[in-house]
């Protein structure tokens, strides 16, 4: 019986952070370019009861025979399926038709950032700061093509019909009225993109299991193409959060009732002798 409860409070935690992780990915179904989580569950250690039996002796032999002790936490593993793209109408905002993440960080300009700085997004709902760069909602600066050296991309004052092509590249028409080219978006890809971890504002930070990225611009080879006035919304699918929060429920009262009821047969055990 005491067993039985050690192993209704392992469902019940394992349930809890399943709970926990289905409400972050419904918080997040409207986040530009989230992705969304799943819950996987393993069995915990056996107690052996009785080892195997070779046959012999005019006996077939016998199986082991053992009683689990719970279920612990299997992983967590992040969908990087492609979300819905919707059309916005502003040329900033640019989404990635395939593989890919673009690359941020936080710096001084003209000096390049470091490359533990870079982090990954596919929410490309960028704007420009008051000196002309191309930055995310937060602020982090959009990188071009540069390798391990990549510039920032700025567009200088009075420039209009700010525009982003299919391969990254970011023109405008100058003061003079002449089309200019202010630098190209520069994409990233991992072996494992499951493997990175999540950072706040929708970030995605290289890990020793995601492999390192692998670079180059949108549209070429391997890479998906940077649709301009549109974004990439949350992948999150809410019929399935929604099936899988009532699993996680109905997994989560089965535990408790485990444990009430094994509490009602201590207290038949105790009370045997009255």
């Amino acid at each position: 019986m005491m067993r039985s409860m050690y192993a209704a409070i392992s469902g019940l935690r394992t349930h809890q952070t399943m709970l926990d992780v289905t409400a972050n990915d419904l918080a997040n179904v409207n986040t530009v370019g989230y992705k969304g989580a799943r819950t996987t569950f393993k069995d915990s250690l056996a107690q052996l009861q009785m080892g195997a039996t070779a046959p012999g002796g005019g006996q077939g032999g016998s199986n082991p025979l053992q009683v689990g002790l719970g279920v612990q936490l299997g992983s967590v593993d992040n969908q990087m399926t492609t979300g819905a793209l919707q059309s916005t109408g502003n040329p900033l905002d640019v989404a990635i038709q395939g593989d890919g993440f673009f690359r941020v960080a936080l710096g001084t300009p003209p000096a390049a950032p470091a490359a533990t700085a870079i982090q990954y997004t596919r929410a490309g709902s960028f704007t420009l700061n008051s000196q002309g760069y191309l930055v995310t909602q937060e602020g982090w600066f959009v990188l071009g093509t540069g390798g391990t050296n990549p510039p920032y991309i700025q567009i200088p004052a009075g420039a209009t019909n700010v525009s982003i092509g299919t391969d990254g590249t970011v023109t405008y028409v100058d003061t003079g009225g002449t089309l200019q080219t202010a630098g190209q978006l520069e994409l990233a890809k991992f072996q494992n993109p499951a493997g990175l971890m999540r950072m706040s504002g929708n970030r995605w930070a290289q890990t020793l299991n995601s492999g390192t990225p692998q670079l180059g611009a949108p549209a070429s080879a391997g890479f998906g193409a940077t649709i301009a006035g549109t974004l990439e919304m949350s992948n999150v699918d809410l019929a399935s959060e929604f099936t899988d929060m009532i699993t996680a429920q109905r997994g989560f009262q089965a535990n408790s009732r485990v444990i009430s009821t094994s509490d009602e047969m201590l207290a038949d055990l105790v009370n045997l002798k009255r």
